[in-house]
């Protein structure tokens, strides 16, 4: 890490580790700002975030059933979150793994599994728990149970350094060095306050300043970004603002790779807090507009399968629920979900498939089970976020030229 790149101290200032002259240097943060003047720009920006996180909690309190909404959104989040870190997954993958139940898991999939039980995990936990220490640390463990890093101290905080960067690079040569295992209790327990006291600051400003602090500490040894990203929901939802997990910020991020990278660590070298909140309070807005549109479209099909079931003498109103769900479905999933015989189950697919809900998909494994999509459901749940994929690509160019330093 150059220290020459960390001009201002308002966020935090560069060490070397005590008592070694040759150590390397790293950031230490400074506590988290309890009083801070937004810029105009950021005004803007947040008046218009809070609209449409209204909007999007205004339409889940007028929809019958919005549970039916979470889980494409909580499996969007996850996909997207997990993607930003390397995992290869698609939602397509994830959604075809649940349907198979028995079908083996490949990594990745298994990893973004693991994001939505510690995101389940989480919503349960914050009834009777605050945001804390301890949360993390079940949340983190649940995330690298069984996969990927869980070499890497699940649910414990790290006890080494670390830094980002390169495969190849050292502290030296790291674009960011997160502050020594010494430090994170302290950094963590200012963190934990913040969170927990509401203060005068909107609660969209504080949650990008926690997500930034987080991921600034590193407390862990992997994991950081995908519990950063999983604790803006979390801290929505317990503020009152967004009662259930239907906002995917991580798409925003996703598409934005290089500038998310960029913004959080310009606020670590130069202060640049105003861009990083209005970088984030842009992601909110689109991603909680996007939400809305999806879940409007999401409703209007579902009512329209109800109708056309309810008109008839069957359990297809089961299968017109269990759809936006996972739109993925075998005969076994269509069993066991309905109640009905494993024929019963193939007659109602064939039902659907008559009806145009269903299309039976081929190769998804060798000698594994016969799929069927939704694919009416599947193309609203997985269709592109409405970004300009020209603006995209020009700012990323920016950035990635910008980052690699």
């Amino acid at each position: 890490m150059q220290p020459s790149q960390f001009t201002s101290t308002s966020f935090g200032t560069v060490e070397r580790e005590p008592g070694k002259k040759w150590a390397f240097y790293y950031f230490r943060p400074a506590r988290i700002p309890r009083d801070l003047e937004l810029a105009t720009r950021t005004v803007q920006l947040l008046s218009s975030a809070d609209a449409a996180v209204g909007q999007l909690e205004g339409l889940a309190q007028l929809v019958h059933d919005p549970e039916l909404l979470v889980g494409p959104y909580l499996r969007r989040e996850a996909v997207a979150s997990s993607r930003i870190e390397g995992t290869q997954a698609s939602l397509s993958d994830l959604l075809q793994a649940e349907a198979g139940e028995s079908e083996k898991r490949s990594e990745d999939v298994a990893e973004v599994e693991r994001y939505l039980a510690a995101t389940r995990h989480g919503y349960e936990a914050i009834r009777t728990l605050p945001i804390s220490q301890r949360l993390l640390k079940e949340i983190h463990a649940l995330l690298l149970e069984g996969v990927r890093g869980e070499e890497k101290l699940p649910g414990e905080l790290r006890r080494s350094p670390v830094w980002i960067g390169a495969t190849h690079d050292n502290p030296d040569t790291a674009i960011f060095v997160p502050p020594l295992p010494d430090e994170i209790p302290d950094a963590l327990a200012d963190w934990e306050t913040f969170v927990n006291t509401p203060g005068d600051l909107p609660t969209l400003i504080r949650c990008g300043l926690m997500h930034y602090q987080f991921e600034t500490i590193h407390p862990f040894l992997d994991g950081n970004g995908r519990i950063g990203r999983l604790l803006i929901n979390l801290m929505l939802a317990e503020e009152g603002r967004l009662s259930r997990p239907l906002l995917y910020v991580s798409g925003y991020f996703e598409s934005h790779r290089s500038e998310y990278y960029f913004r959080l660590q310009k606020v670590r070298e130069e202060g640049q807090i105003q861009e990083w909140l209005q970088f984030f309070l842009q992601g909110v807005k689109e991603q909680a507009l996007d939400a809305t549109i999806r879940s409007k479209r999401l409703v209007q099909i579902r009512e329209r399968y109800l109708a056309e079931a309810l008109a008839t003498r069957s359990s297809l109103p089961v299968l017109a629920n269990f759809l936006f769900t996972n739109p993925f479905v075998t005969a076994k999933s269509v069993e066991r979900r309905s109640g009905l015989s494993n024929q019963g189950a193939r007659n109602l697919i064939t039902n659907a498939v008559k009806r145009g809900w269903l299309t039976e998909v081929t190769g998804l494994s060798k000698g594994g089970p016969t799929y069927w999509v939704a694919h009416e459901v599947f193309e609203v749940i997985d269709a592109p976020m409405a970004y300009s994929s020209e603006t995209r690509g020009s700012r990323a160019a920016v950035f990635d030229q910008t980052t690699r330093r």
